[in-house]
């Protein structure tokens, strides 16, 4: 793009990515969920550029650019492209201090491996216009729009979570969200002697966005007969076990499995603080196997591929737990492993992966960090 040549940013901010260690789709459920920021994250430049309404943005990851105008932003064929026009879109219903400008992104983090990747543009996009407009946005406003914008562009209704962990974040801690209420604790993310390690299947989720919107469909189904019966019941938070086990005959039993996973993860998300307070860090891993057997049987959003890996770990006596983690179809699974032993888990993970698919397995270590910043 002609812009790149002369470009001189003024505002350098930097979004993370995410990790859940527990809580997968319970957000649009309003439930719990236990995420954190990673240190993979997405550096965004930006500059004013003297025009009243051209903007500029280009990927240097991608290799590809584009450009709109204030005055008539839509939606594009190009599916990235409308993680940053939906934030404009966003924007300008809140102000009219937006003016023309130029920005170049680049990332580490993997597209398609469950750790966010979209959020994490959507909110340094915001924060970076907030702070180069000055446009007297807070943290939440930028995690409200930012999730707005994936919905009305993007045509994902995600729940909040991977907005707030990536703005909210705070190194060295997870986050125990309370979705309905937007009430939070951070609490230590200390496992030593283990590790956070994800292994990367390298499957893009293609599927998780129309999977996505069809399991949040399937429980708003779930919640509609039950709240026949029930009417103060709003969402799957307000569901206890005894009470779907008293109507599984009236409830569909694809529907009927994805209430109970939501249920249960729910109790697993509540449980899994508890034992992170307690550093009781065996029983942490016994939560991950328990909520990706959920994941794959009942809410059925894994893959051959995440399966694969986390029965790899349960046969290393140097793993105390693992899950897929994301929306599903594929991206990563998180690993509690001892630190002594990862650089061989995942020299052995490699092999093994390589053996059974024949391609290339993805490895990093996931530290917990602190929310989209300026830099």
């Amino acid at each position: 793009m002609d812009f790149l040549k002369d470009f001189v940013p003024t505002i350098n901010v930097v979004s993370p990515g995410r990790i859940n260690l527990i809580g997968e789709h319970t957000d649009y459920n309003l439930g719990y969920v236990l995420p954190t920021a990673i240190e993979k994250r997405i550096l965004l430049k930006f500059q004013k550029n003297g025009t009243d309404t051209r903007c500029r943005v280009y990927s240097k990851d991608f290799d590809q650019g584009f450009e709109f105008f204030l005055t008539t932003i839509a939606r594009s064929d190009n599916d990235w492209e409308n993680y940053v026009l939906g934030v404009l879109n966003e924007i300008t219903k809140l102000t009219d201090k937006v003016r023309g400008f130029d920005c170049v992104l680049e990332s580490d983090l993997p597209l398609g491996s469950g750790l966010s990747s979209s959020a994490a543009l959507e909110c340094g996009m915001a924060f970076g216009l907030n702070e180069l407009f000055d446009l007297e946005l807070s943290k939440m406003d930028i995690v409200t729009l930012s999730q707005a914008a994936e919905h009305t562009y993007v045509g994902t209704q995600c729940g909040i979570m991977d907005q707030f962990a990536s703005v909210m974040s705070e190194k060295g801690h997870m986050i125990l969200l309370d979705c309905r209420s937007l009430e939070y604790d951070l609490i230590s993310a200390n496992l030593d002697p283990y590790k956070i390690i994800m292994l990367n299947t390298g499957v893009s989720h293609s599927l998780a966005n129309s999977e996505y919107n069809k399991r949040k469909a399937e429980c708003e189904k779930g919640v509609s007969i039950l709240k026949a019966e029930n009417p103060e019941i709003k969402s799957l938070r307000d569901v206890s076990m005894e009470m779907l086990e008293r109507f599984e005959d009236k409830i569909d039993p694809v529907v009927y499995k994805r209430c109970h996973f939501i249920i249960k993860e729910n109790q697993r998300v509540l449980e899994m603080a508890k034992v992170l307070k307690d550093r009781d860090i065996e029983k942490a891993g016994a939560i991950l196997y328990e909520a990706h057997d959920g994941i794959s049987k009942e809410y059925e959003v894994s893959c051959k591929e995440s399966d694969f890996l986390v029965d790899f770990a349960k046969n290393n006596a140097s793993v105390l737990g693992a899950r897929q983690t994301g929306g599903g179809f594929g991206g990563c699974t998180l690993n509690i492993v001892h630190k002594d032993e990862a650089e061989n888990f995942i020299d052995l993970a490699i092999d093994a992966y390589k053996k059974e698919f024949g391609r290339e397995l993805m490895a990093f270590e996931a530290s917990p960090s602190g929310g989209t910043s300026k830099i």
